[in-house]
């Protein structure tokens, strides 16, 4: 929704801010020039080639810190590769060069330009003449991942992308907006295609909408043409020159994967036999990974530099338990592919833990889930010595625990009654008379909501409007101006209604039951 072409400019822009507007100052990369500045407190826009030039007034975007945080810190992980800052405080937009800046404007005012969630100019990253990009809180229904997805989309045309497109086998054109692939953790799409509706969204090597083979290469292209490339690289790729451990008990490792070739490597130096739990968990900040980029991959090589065992599961996050003789092993993390996408966007940043035990211990490992208010955990443990204390572990975020349940039965299972849906981490401690200690592997538990609904509507919809109910229905279609496009009725179950004649833009369904009525927004593509 952004292809524009740059006019001459000859005029100055002046934007102001146009409410005294208290927000969570964050900054990604304080260090880098390059600079996008996510403005959510309300602009005046004026002198620019917006609105037929004429001056408009962007309220604020009305979104909780909460909201902001959550938004920020997903597109900065979409920034995570790159030496640019992602910010929320206009001083340090201002202090930026002006060909090495962008403003996105979040806001609710959108009457000015209809039937879009957001608006930009292609490569406007670079003019030097402050022309902003917005996003449209109320065109994407005030839902926050919708919101940071539009954000890095529309920056992303700033940065010279285009959009990308799907064909088929025969270059039929399919999507004009990529919609991606996959219903699971691992289910990916482009953020210069259509990624609301995916967990994993990455910059992407594809076609655009002029033909299937006219690719588009995001990170060579936001790299070469903008005035900043990517991050220095953290950790080395070189097994020679890897960063260096020896009999650690327990570590923890911050890196970030910054372009599809980076590898990071790290050494181990054991001189016992070793039990070494590690978890290797990709960035995700409401630890569902619906801010995640990265899939990640594991090796572990020995001191020959002979791979031993590539771990490579169906999940995201990768939980490692292995029994490691004495001597020096090296683990190279790096960011895959899997069955919905390549390892061209799987960048960004990772977390690696690990918890070491000389053998006495051999295995300790937590199963549970969580039913009817209660969290059911179960535990196995196999083990050369006797064990005089076990103790159930619980954290908010799966790094920080505290005790929960200390249990020297014989038992192997305890059901725990929570009241909150909040994600919970648990993992067991296990004490030996000797004194050894050793942790299971962790699992996060939460408990869902009971969502009830007579209608699901997907949002983006293409030729046809897809309703599931639970009950007979009338339907209305209407668009923003109150005009019926369309009405009629259908049955309990799915049904498809057709849009092919419709023009791309916001439309309104209204959906009368038997029991309920309801009003969903649709955006026809």
């Amino acid at each position: 929704m952004k292809n524009f072409t740059k006019k001459v400019i000859t005029s100055f822009l002046f934007i102001w801010s146009s409410t005294a507007f208290c927000l969570p100052t964050l900054n990604s990369f304080p260090s880098a020039t390059a600079t996008i500045y996510l403005d959510f407190d309300g602009e005046f826009v004026s002198n620019t080639i917006w609105n037929n030039g004429n001056s408009f007034m962007c309220e604020a975007s009305i979104l909780s810190d909460n909201q902001i945080n959550e938004i920020f810190n997903s597109v900065a992980e979409d920034f995570r590769p790159f030496n640019v800052n992602i910010t929320t405080d206009s001083s340090v937009y201002f202090n930026a060069p002006a060909n090495q800046r962008i403003r996105v404007i979040i806001t609710p005012t959108s009457a000015w330009k209809q039937n879009v969630g957001g608006i930009s100019f292609i490569g406007s990253f670079v003019w030097g003449d402050n022309t902003p990009a917005f996003v449209f809180v109320d065109r994407l229904g005030y839902n926050v991942k919708n919101i940071a997805e539009c954000c890095s989309h529309e920056t992303g045309h700033t940065l010279g992308l285009a959009h990308q497109s799907k064909y088929d086998s025969s270059c039929h054109l399919i999507e004009s907006y990529n919609s991606g692939n996959g219903n699971d953790q691992t289910s990916w799409a482009p953020i210069m295609g259509n990624s609301y509706g995916k967990n994993i969204t990455g910059w992407n090597n594809g076609p655009i909408p002029t033909g299937c083979g006219n690719m588009q290469d995001n990170l060579s292209i936001i790299t070469s043409a903008n005035g900043f490339t990517f991050r220095n690289d953290d950790y080395s790729d070189d097994l020679n020159q890897a960063m260096s451990y020896k009999d650690n008990n327990s570590f923890i490792i911050d890196g970030i994967i910054s372009n599809n070739t980076d590898k990071d490597v790290f050494k181990f130096t054991y001189t016992k036999q070793t039990n070494l739990h590690l978890e290797a968990m990709p960035y995700n900040y409401d630890n569902q990974f619906s801010s995640s980029n990265l899939d990640l991959k594991v090796s572990l090589y020995n001191d020959s530099q002979i791979l031993i065992k590539t771990y490579n599961p169906s999940t995201l996050n990768i939980s490692i338990d292995t029994i490691l003789d004495a001597g020096t092993y090296y683990f190279i993390l790096e960011g895959t592919g899997n069955e919905n996408s390549t390892n061209y966007g799987s960048l960004g940043a990772y977390k690696f833990t690990g918890v070491a035990n000389t053998l006495g211990i051999n295995e300790v490992s937590l199963m549970g889930n969580s039913t009817d208010g209660k969290d059911n955990l179960s535990w196995n443990i196999i083990a050369n010595t006797n064990i005089e204390t076990k103790i159930i572990e619980i954290s908010s975020n799966g790094i920080d625990f505290s005790n929960l349940i200390n249990t020297n039965s014989d038992s192997k299972a305890i059901n725990y009654d929570v009241n909150k849906t909040e994600t919970r981490y648990y993992r067991l401690k296990v004490i030996a008379v000797s004194g050894e200690i050793a942790y299971s592997n962790m699992i996060a538990l939460k408990t869902m909501p009971v969502i009830s609904t007579t209608f699901i509507v997907p949002t983006i919809v293409y030729n046809q409007a897809i309703v599931t109910a639970t009950e007979n229905y009338k339907y209305t279609i209407f668009d923003t101006n109150g005009r019926i496009v369309k009405s009629g009725m259908g049955n309990n179950g799915t049904n498809r209604i057709e849009m092919g004649n419709a023009s791309a833009g916001l439309y309104f369904i209204e959906l009368f039951g038997t029991t309920k009525k309801e009003i969903k927004r649709i955006i026809k593509q």
